[in-house]
């Protein structure tokens, strides 16, 4: 065999296992991480009545989650850094879970802002904390399909939960509980036993993966090494967490990633009571409303794939930008059921398909410190969208009765990613044109 088949053969091999043994459990986190954040679109079928929530008030519970989750990114990927990733994962998914729980037991709109703060804040380090550690065990080629299928989770959650959450809403009142209480307990409970499990599956680094042959971690570790040798930045570790907060790529990926945040969360918690006005049944609603997911899930992997093996990363995320924006001003006029899914279908492969070639983009020039406060910070910036979309359509609903404007607003959010990303991908090459010509 010659050299090139042997590498390319070693290469194969680290990558199935790091698919094997690092993605699924990974996946499986995020799943229940999305399914607890959003399903309070589902409890909201009976829980505004129950609680006193106005359309704006549910808008804004919902969107005060990330009001916590902005606040404590960045130094949870830091923490993160020196701790490592294991005991930390852990620790982020066991409070999370019982925060979810307990958010059965909210009484007034105050009580629900309350516990959708602090779900924020418990959530907080585990998205940007797992980004940051694929980024340490998947090479460049295979990093934004590893992200892809990271966050296919996202729209798998709502394919799976939605079914289950609609079925949750049917429950007759037992145990003194009402059926939106038993959804949260039922939803936030699974996270408390993976937050346990995490301790025995997760491994920090590649230098620990006992699971992987001598020659499959030496070619592993020095992979990963050249890759951040030619990235690194030559300051210390404090300097350049400080500096990669004010890069103007990190700044410009965290706008475009707020637009499809906005999205992503629009859909994400209001699809429900869109689909419902219609007249369908809980069980329906979750039934319907898995079918966008499920496409969505698809074409975000098909989507990062191609990303992958074109190494292209602008259009790849420009284009699903478009169509998101396309598919929520359709979902805005819409005057049928049929209609309104296949809008919403198309939203959600728009808003999920930009995830992996986005994330890919930031540990091509940042590494340790500054990767670690980058990818924290574009994330954090970036959910701003995440407030803004939910609060925009509960607004607007309640304001004119209809949730047109608010869709046609997160459409808006859309459609400036995809160009600020375009505008990115010029600059960035007009500066290696000028690099090369001085050379």
């Amino acid at each position: 065999m010659n050299p090139d088949g042997s590498s390319a053969d070693l290469e194969a091999r680290v990558e199935r296992k790091l698919q094997l043994r690092i993605l699924p459990f990974v996946i499986l986190l995020y799943f229940v991480s999305f399914l607890d954040r959003v399903n309070v679109g589902f409890a909201a079928l009976s829980m505004n009545a129950a609680i006193g929530l106005t359309p704006a008030m549910l808008g804004f519970g919902a969107g005060i989650f990330f009001v916590g989750y902005i606040a404590v990114q960045v130094p949870s990927n830091l923490i993160m850094m020196r701790v490592g990733a294991r005991a930390w994962i852990a620790r982020v998914v066991i409070a999370w879970g019982l925060i979810s729980a307990a958010s059965a037991f909210v009484t007034d709109p105050y009580s629900f802002y309350v516990m959708r703060f602090l779900l924020g804040i418990t959530e907080a380090g585990f998205f940007p904390g797992t980004l940051l550690y694929l980024s340490l065990w998947f090479p460049a080629r295979q990093r934004a399909l590893a992200i892809a299928a990271f966050m296919a989770a996202a729209p798998l959650s709502q394919a799976v939960g939605s079914p289950i959450s609609g079925a949750l809403m049917e429950m007759p009142r037992s145990l003194g509980l009402a059926n939106w209480q038993w959804l949260f307990i039922l939803e936030g409970l699974p996270a408390v036993l993976l937050g346990f499990l995490a301790l025995k599956v997760l491994t920090d680094r590649p230098e620990q993966a006992a699971w992987l042959a001598g020659d499959e971690r030496a070619w592993l570790i020095a992979t990963l090494a050249a890759e951040r040798a030619q990235g690194r930045q030559h300051k210390s570790s404090a300097a350049a967490a400080m500096a990669t907060l004010r890069d103007p790529r990190v700044l410009a990926l965290a706008l475009i990633y707020s637009g499809t945040s906005a999205g992503l969360y629009a859909v994400g918690f209001w699809s429900p009571l869109i689909i419902h006005q219609f007249g369908f049944s809980a069980l329906a609603i979750g039934w319907i409303n898995a079918v966008p997911s499920v496409v969505a899930a698809a074409g975000m992997i098909a989507w990062a794939r191609h990303s992958d093996r074109t190494l292209e990363r602008s259009w790849h995320v420009a284009v699903p930008c478009l169509l998101a924006c396309a598919g929520l001003v359709w979902a805005g006029s819409a005057q049928t059921a049929v209609a309104v899914v296949l809008a919403l279908t198309i939203v959600n492969f728009g808003s999920n398909a930009p995830k992996g070639p986005v994330w890919a983009l930031p540990s091509m020039f940042l590494s340790g410190a500054g990767a670690a406060a980058g990818i924290a910070w574009i994330n954090s910036l970036g959910n701003i969208g995440g407030f803004i979309g939910p609060w925009l359509i509960g607004l607007i609903k309640q304001r004119w009765g209809s949730y047109a404007g608010g869709l046609y607003a997160v459409g808006a959010m859309m459609a400036l990613s995809a160009a600020l990303m375009l505008a990115l991908s010029r600059q960035v090459e007009r500066k290696d044109r000028n690099a090369r010509g001085t050379q």
